[in-house]
C-alpha cells in the first residue's frame, strides 16, 4: 500500500490542467491515496480506483467525533481511509452520510464502526436494504461538536437518492457524484434532465469550493467553473441524444452515431456515453419512474 500523503489546499494551482487523466495532470498513482486539506478539520480524500480515476470521499472532524461523506468501493480501500483518518485524529468516526449508493462509494461500508450513524435518504436507503430510518425531509443538520453540517438532497441526479454534504461557515459543498469533475456524465441510474436542473439549484447557494464524488478536487474558483462545463455536459448530451431521437433511430444506432465534441476526450467517455444515450431516450420516452 502507497504512503498517504497530505497536501494542502494552496499547492493546487488553478493553472492545472483540467482533466480526470491523472498523468495528463503530472500526478504518479504512487502519490494515492492522498488527502487535501480543504479547511481546519475539513478534508477531501481522493483513491485512485480502476480504471484510474479517482473515488472522492469528504471527512469532518468536530469535538464530539468524525463525519464521513462516502466511503470507498472496497474494504481495504475503506480501512485504508479509517486508518489515516485516525492518525489525523483519534476521536471515533461517529457519522456517515451515503452521498451516492453506487457500489464504488459503498462497497467497503462493512469496514465502519458497527455503531455509526447513517444518514441517508430514502431512495438510497431502500436501495441498500439499510435498517436505519432514513431521512425525513430536504436537509438535516448534524452538529459534530463545535461545526455544523448539512445533509442536503436537493432533488433527483445520478440517482434518485443523491445527498450532498454542506458547511455552511466554511461555504463548502461536497456533492458526491452529483458533480464529476471532467468525466463524462454517468447515467446508469440518472434524470438527466432533473440533474442538469439541479445544479442551477447548487450553482445558486452560497458556496465557495464544490467538491466532486470523481474527478479532481480543484481550488474555489476553478471548482465553480468546472461545475458550470460539468452541468454544460449534462445538457450537451441530452441534447444530442434527442437530435439521434428525432431522427428515428434506435438507441443502439445512435449509441454508435453520438457526436459528443469535445467530450469525447473526458474520462470513460467511450465507457458511458452508450450508456447515456439509452437512459436518455428512457426520459425521452417517458419510462423514467
Amino acid at each position: 500500500m502507497s504512503c498517504v500523503a497530505l497536501v494542502a489546499s494552496s499547492v493546487l494551482s488553478g493553472a492545472q490542467v483540467r482533466t480526470a487523466y491523472p498523468d495528463k495532470r503530472g500526478l504518479a498513482l504512487s502519490e494515492f491515496p492522498r488527502v487535501i486539506k480543504l479547511a481546519d478539520d475539513v478534508y477531501g480524500y481522493e483513491e485512485i480506483r480502476t480504471p484510474g480515476f479517482t473515488t472522492v470521499s469528504l471527512f469532518v472532524v468536530g469535538t464530539e467525533g468524525v463525519l464521513i461523506a462516502d466511503g470507498q468501493g472496497t474494504p481495504e480501500a475503506t480501512r485504508t481511509m479509517l486508518d489515516l483518518i485516525a492518525k489525523i485524529t483519534p476521536l471515533p468516526v461517529k457519522w456517515y452520510v451515503v452521498g451516492s449508493d453506487h457500489g464504488d462509494h459503498t462497497g467497503g461500508n462493512s469496514e465502519l464502526p458497527k455503531d455509526v450513524t447513517f444518514i441517508v435518504s430514502r431512495t438510497s436507503q431502500e436501495q441498500m436494504k439499510l435498517a436505519v430510518p432514513p431521512m425525513t425531509g430536504e436537509l438535516q443538520t448534524i452538529n459534530v461538536g463545535g461545526m455544523e453540517v448539512q445533509a442536503v438532497f436537493a432533488g433527483r441526479a445520478h440517482t434518485g437518492g443523491d445527498l450532498m454534504v454542506y458547511l455552511p461557515r466554511q461555504k463548502i459543498l461536497f456533492m458526491s457524484e452529483a458533480y464529476l469533475n471532467r468525466v463524462f456524465p454517468a447515467m446508469r441510474s440518472a434524470y438527466p434532465t432533473e440533474w442538469a436542473d439541479m445544479l442551477d439549484r447548487v450553482l445558486r447557494m452560497d458556496v465557495n469550493r464544490f467538491i466532486p464524488g470523481h474527478g479532481f478536487i480543484e481550488e474555489a474558483q476553478v471548482s465553480r467553473a468546472e461545475l458550470v462545463e460539468f452541468q454544460k455536459a449534462l445538457r450537451a448530451v441530452i441534447a444530442e441524444v434527442k437530435r439521434l431521437h428525432k431522427l428515428g433511430l434506435t438507441a443502439d444506432e445512435a449509441a454508435t452515431q453520438a457526436n459528443w465534441g469535445p467530450l469525447k476526450d473526458w474520462f470513460l467517455a467511450e465507457q458511458q456515453g452508450p450508456i447515456a444515450v439509452h437512459r436518455v431516450y428512457q426520459e425521452i420516452e417517458g419510462k423514467l419512474k
